[in-house]
């Protein structure tokens, strides 16, 4: 028997024509768009906007320096310049007018000016746990003078650098700082970064470090041995050097540089909010803080 017997044939009809009707109509409805595929050059622009939007996030973009000291802040600067004899003393660093003068534009920095700008960074962290309280974040920083470097060039055991640590230890430190001279002719900054595991090398004129990692490498396994009787493991540690670097445009500001690197690092930056063109401003600020033997409240 047929299933249709059941049914009149205007009822199958009508079934049949509502089928008809629904199938042409699907029939002759527009067909569903393509999915999206990006070409070359939209999926390189696509990344390029993502990667950008991530670096903005991590890396905010910084305010730009003034140009100039605020007018009561440059005054006491120009009082400073105007001292004879000693300008300044903090811990065991004085700086007296004729360094200071070294501040003006023009200048190549001394040693005295380099090292009362690190004990300045010292101070500051022996205080971290106070600052840290009031919202601030300072790393646990040792400093090194000037002198460090070329002691070490002649050696751990010969110049007695144990002698230098003998009541501080060094690998409870977050970093440390270490300017360089080298040969009487340019500044530069280097640092040992436990934190990060790092030798780090920051040259405002871009020159061959190697001899920096080299010898840095090898005063921390000699303290290492000294100090905990043990070679150094330098599992996970790289020699770093950052690629944005701040260069100078001459061939007198490299003191000024290095010292901003010691600061930047010391509050745990990872890159550089200052350029050539900051120079004079930074100078300015440098007598202020010099002269008041503590640093300037950027934040």
């Amino acid at each position: 028997m047929s299933v249709f017997s059941n049914f009149s044939k205007t009822t199958i009809d009508v079934f049949l024509e509502r089928a008809i009707q629904k199938a042409r109509k699907t029939f002759e409805s527009p067909k569903p768009p393509k999915p999206f595929l990006p070409n070359i050059d939209q999926l390189k622009l696509s990344i390029r906007t993502r990667n950008e939007e991530i670096d903005r996030r991590l890396h905010p973009k910084r305010p730009s320096l003034p140009s100039a000291l605020p007018p009561d802040a440059k005054a006491e600067a120009d009082r400073f310049l105007q001292k004879q004899g000693i300008v300044s003393k903090l811990e065991k660093e004085q700086v007296t007018n004729r360094d200071l003068d070294r501040l003006r534009p023009g200048q190549w920095l001394n040693d005295e000016l380099i090292n009362f700008y690190g004990q300045m960074i010292l101070s500051r962290s022996i205080e971290a746990d106070a600052a840290k309280e009031n919202g601030k974040t300072y790393l646990n920083v040792h400093y090194f003078s000037t002198f460090f470097w070329p002691k070490l060039q002649t050696g751990y055991e010969k110049s007695r650098l144990a002698k230098w640590t003998k009541k501080v230890d060094i690998f409870l430190k977050d970093i440390v700082l270490i300017p360089i001279n080298h040969g009487n002719a340019h500044w530069t900054m280097s640092a040992i970064n436990f934190r990060c595991k790092r030798i780090e090398s920051y040259d405002s004129m871009l020159l061959d470090r190697s001899q920096v990692y080299k010898s840095l490498r090898m005063y921390l396994d000699e303290e290492h041995k000294n100090k905990k009787k043990k070679p150094f493991d330098f599992t996970g540690w790289e020699d770093y050097e950052l690629e944005d670097t701040p260069e100078q445009e001459n061939g007198f500001d490299c003191g000024v540089f290095t010292c901003q690197f010691m600061e930047s690092l010391s509050r745990g930056e990872e890159s550089f909010g200052f350029t050539q063109r900051d120079m004079p401003y930074l100078r300015q600020r440098m007598i202020w803080e010099i002269g008041h033997a503590r640093l300037w409240d950027t934040s």
